[in-house]
């Protein structure tokens, strides 16, 4: 990972929970540029003027144009009071509610404000809104802002000094944000619990590889003027970095989930190792299966809490987060996959405990492909932290096919932000995963093993009769298992799997790949939980026996 992923180590609890969770700011430092200074030296044919025209086909035909040239970054490209605020300072200075666009439009459902350059923020962007298909460049100016006790004299600042992102709210509820677009190509939305919690970016550039991450800039944006009454808004985005460049469009309607058509056409500059598309970025610190970090008093602290896929197959599958010791990574092959996303399930608030934040609340994040993806592979990325302000889940689709200069590739697909899922749930679901030492209770332990417990319900649980025999269906990469069981779990109308793994050996802590799901009668009555497990040293798998066990 890079420099710009671990500066959000030093950040604290309290910044993350009053600023968008914050996730946003960690890769702003990445750098933005103007598109009009890049257009002017590349000699690219200039941005659509106030007045004339824009369409998506343009876009596209630009940044096609953009990608045969070499990349520039204007990062740093803003006055030193500006990059010289620290955070107390920057958290002072507001977008005034009352030049909010679209606030003096009839019946408009939407308002957009803009957010200030400065401190983590210190590479323009350029912001224009659509009218009736025409452009209008949207200025920044200091009037539009209250700059508090930030220092700030606005009247020192340039004229062109342009944007760091911006936010949206919408139908009436003027305070509360439904999305917000903030630093390199990261943005957040929320369902109608409005609370904030995992990120999304446009896309990701070798995550997790033995060299640099590269994080792409949306460096324009281009705002729909909303149409009167209408629920949706549609925003569209230029994106360029070292590697890629690229032109989005996102259709955006808020609801109960809030959902975001996305379609993004990607032209490469040069050949891309790994390509992320539809990434997703969140935080598990500590939970019900992994424990690592169990010294804060809240006993559960993530943002999301598993990865679910359906496959090309018709396969349902959960994969539990961790927090690992060292950096984990995973790709689950796949063709045109039916759907992935990082999920909070647990939505219990006595399981978190948390009334500054609201962890139960984190919403869901969805993504369905539209139309065929292809061969490649859902790939999560899992890195220590031992803190929750650091974001250090990572998942996106890989395509398989090999990324190369002068190719246009083409991606479409539907994000769903709540926490409540858009698809149909006919099949028994994980509902909580838990871990421990192995062997039987009163009996002296004789060697290490690890207790696996996972609970389902949902589909058909509740319905089975006494008579149904319901049987885990288990399969590991490696180790032994052994003292498997699956009995009703009443409290949940569901069923309980309980099993003990013994690793292969005394030494060995190579990862183990599980695999569980319930059946009966030879037909699955579940989703597939997947599990990584990592058996500890040696010298630390102790077996805590109590001394009078003989």
């Amino acid at each position: 990972m890079s420099s710009n992923t671990l500066k959000y180590r030093c950040l604290t609890g309290s910044q993350r929970r009053s600023f968008l969770g914050l996730s946003l700011l960690t890769m702003a430092a990445a750098g933005m540029m103007f598109v009009s200074q890049l257009s002017h030296a590349a000699g690219l044919k200039a941005v659509p003027a106030p007045g004339e025209k824009f369409s998506y086909a343009w876009l596209k035909g630009y940044a096609s144009e953009l990608a045969k040239t070499p990349y520039q970054s204007h990062q740093g490209e803003i006055p030193s009071s500006l990059t010289k605020l620290d955070w107390d300072e920057y958290q002072q200075i507001h977008f005034r509610k009352d030049k909010a666009l679209w606030k003096d439009d009839d019946d408009s459902k939407f308002r957009a404000e803009l957010f200030h350059l400065g401190l983590y923020f210190d590479t323009p962007i350029q912001i224009y809104q659509l009218k009736d298909g025409e452009v209008e460049t949207v200025k920044y100016s200091g009037s539009l802002f209250d700059y508090g006790k930030s220092k700030l004299k606005s009247k020192k600042l340039p004229d062109d000094l342009g944007f760091a992102g911006f936010r949206m709210q919408f139908d009436g509820d003027w305070q509360r944000d439904v999305i917000a677009f903030l630093g390199a190509s990261y943005f957040r939305a929320v369902g109608e619990e409005m609370q904030y919690g995992l990120s999304a970016r446009g896309l990701a550039i070798d995550t997790a590889m033995e060299k640099p991450e590269e994080f792409p800039i949306f460096t324009d944006f281009w705002m729909e003027a909303p149409k009167p009454g209408e629920d949706t808004t549609t925003v569209y985005a230029l994106m360029d970095s070292p590697s890629v460049s690229g032109a989005y469009r996102f259709d955006i309607t808020p609801g109960k989930r809030l959902k975001m058509r996305v379609d993004a056409a990607i032209y490469p500059r040069q050949a891309v190792d790994r390509l992320g598309v539809a990434p997703l970025t969140s935080m598990y610190m500590v939970g019900e299966n992994d424990r690592r970090t169990n010294y804060d008093w809240r006993p559960e602290i993530h943002d999301s809490d598993g990865l679910a896929m359906h496959t090309g197959t018709g396969e349902w599958i959960w994969r539990p987060l961790g927090n690992p010791e060292n950096l984990r990574f995973n790709a689950y092959s796949d063709e045109n996959p039916k759907g992935f996303g990082l999920m909070q399930r647990d939505r219990n608030f006595d399981h978190y405990q948390d009334d500054g934040v609201f962890y139960e609340k984190r919403p869901h994040l969805w993504i369905e492909p539209i139309g065929n993806w292809g061969k490649g592979s859902v790939q999560l990325v899992e890195i220590p932290t031992l803190d929750e302000t650091f974001d250090n889940i990572v998942a996106f689709w890989n395509p398989d096919a090999p990324v190369k200069p002068g190719q246009e590739l083409l991606f479409s697909y539907n994000m769903y932000w709540g926490g409540t899922v858009p698809y149909e749930v006919n099949h028994g679901e994980v509902h909580d995963t838990y871990t421990g030492i192995g062997g039987v209770i009163g009996k002296k332990r004789q060697y290490y093993s690890k207790r696996f417990v996972v609970d389902f319900n949902g589909g058909d649980l509740a319905k089975l009769g006494k008579d149904v025999e319901v049987k885990p269906v288990i399969t590991t990469s490696a180790g032994r298992v052994e003292i498997t069981s699956a009995r009703p779990l009443h409290s949940i109308d569901g069923y309980r799997a309980m099993f003990d793994l013994v690793p292969p050996d005394d030494s060995s802590t190579d990862p183990i790949n599980i695999r569980l799901y319930l059946e009966a009668d030879g037909k699955p009555l579940t989703e597939t939980w997947l599990y990584q497990w990592n058996p500890p040293a040696k010298d630390q798998r102790e077996l805590h026996n109590a001394g009078h066990l003989k």
